[in-house]
């Protein structure tokens, strides 16, 4: 049975993207990524919410919005912060480096 993990950042153009790009085959996870905000190219559902076993933010700030949104729908579940700032374009090698190790760990 694979994880359901879930990337968030503010709009969902640069960071969380490129996470749902590189982790797309891993082999034990499902991952989607969305953003905070609503006007994110894809903004988070309570579905994604609900689907979701673990969610990543990139900054603290995504997981104080999240909290203060949603916290019923994300009571019991992890939620890690990548202390990743919104400075790296979409692939950035530089950004593909520091998700492979900052989520990779987790899985």
């Amino acid at each position: 049975m694979k994880k359901h993990i879930l990337v968030l950042c503010s709009q969902n153009y640069l960071r969380s993207p490129t996470a749902e790009i590189i982790f797309a085959g891993h082999p034990h996870v499902e991952v989607r990524s969305a953003g905070l905000d609503s006007n994110a190219v894809r903004t988070v559902s309570e579905e994604d919410l609900l689907w979701s076993e673990c969610i990543f933010v990139m900054e603290r700030s995504h997981r104080n919005r999240l909290l203060k949104k949603y916290r019923a729908l994300v009571k019991g579940k992890r939620i890690i912060c990548l202390d990743i700032p919104d400075i790296y374009e979409r692939m950035d090698p530089e950004l593909v480096g520091l998700l492979l190790d900052r989520v990779g760990r987790y899985l």
